[in-house]
């Protein structure tokens, strides 16, 4: 049995298929197009490919068939892409409880303590209200859902910019740390993330010292220095793996 599929990527037609054995692809055109907008440009076709889980060869193929619909990529092969245009955010894309998330979690992350992240939240929120058809602003400014918090949820004095500036570009920090018994210790740590959970804001990282992943409390932390060490493509890989040692503490914990 074979049935006609139409996809589009925002307003652009991506491709019309028949049958189920090109369903896949148009799945996989979609995890692509989102990997590309997640990623800081350029990225390079080997870190696509690790990102998604598809061969390089399928990502070079794919990117010419997302050109061919529309989609503004520029870049080569051994130089890295960037995509230039996402017209995937289209303003009728919302409908009046996805606006009630979107208002609830930008309204949240204002409360974290990380002034970066908040200055970014607002920002945003009014980048998706000037979307919106005319009238549709008031029901993002005016949600029936709010937040309240008298007090932010962390108090943080450290400049998280860094930290996340780290994890990016995959770089290595130096920081001066202190744990729960107020030992003080200097370590050299490949950030790979940013936690932030009900207790505290957390960096999880591989820590050299040790050989180990570790997780480093951010109100913890005494110093903190950049390094031109680089790790990357490595980011993701750790990442992925860290995850997966704490799976089973999670599911025990019920999280």
């Amino acid at each position: 049995m074979s049935f006609v599929v139409e996809v589009e990527y925002g307003t652009i037609p991506l491709l019309t298929v028949c049958g189920s054995s090109k369903v896949a692809r148009t799945d996989r055109l979609f995890r692509l197009l989102q990997t590309m907008r997640n990623l800081p440009s350029p990225f390079t076709g080997a870190r696509l490919a690790e990102e998604t889980g598809v061969s390089l060869r399928s990502i070079y193929r794919d990117i010419d068939s997302l050109r061919a619909a529309g989609a503004r990529i520029e870049g080569e092969r051994g130089y890295g892409y960037c995509l230039v245009e996402d017209n995937s955010l289209k303003p009728q894309a919302f409908d009046r409880t996805e606006l009630e998330a979107l208002a609830l979690g930008l309204a949240e992350v204002k409360h974290l303590g990380d002034f970066g992240l908040a200055s970014a939240a607002h920002v945003a929120l009014t980048k998706i209200a000037a979307m919106l058809p005319r009238g549709r602003d008031q029901e993002l400014f005016h949600a029936i859902s709010q937040v309240y918090r008298p007090n932010p949820r962390y108090t943080i004095k450290l400049d998280i910019e860094t930290v996340r500036h780290a994890c990016w570009h995959e770089r290595a920090l130096h920081i001066r740390y202190t744990d729960s018994n107020g030992s003080i210790s200097e370590r050299t740590i490949l950030p790979l993330t940013v936690m932030y959970t009900s207790e505290a804001m957390t960096v999880l990282a591989w820590c050299l010292l040790r050989e180990d992943f570790r997780m480093f409390r951010i109100d913890r932390i005494l110093e903190l220095t950049s390094t031109a060490k680089s790790f990357r493509p490595r980011r993701v890989a750790l990442l992925r793996e860290y995850l997966s040692v704490l799976a089973p503490a999670r599911a025990e914990s019920g999280s």
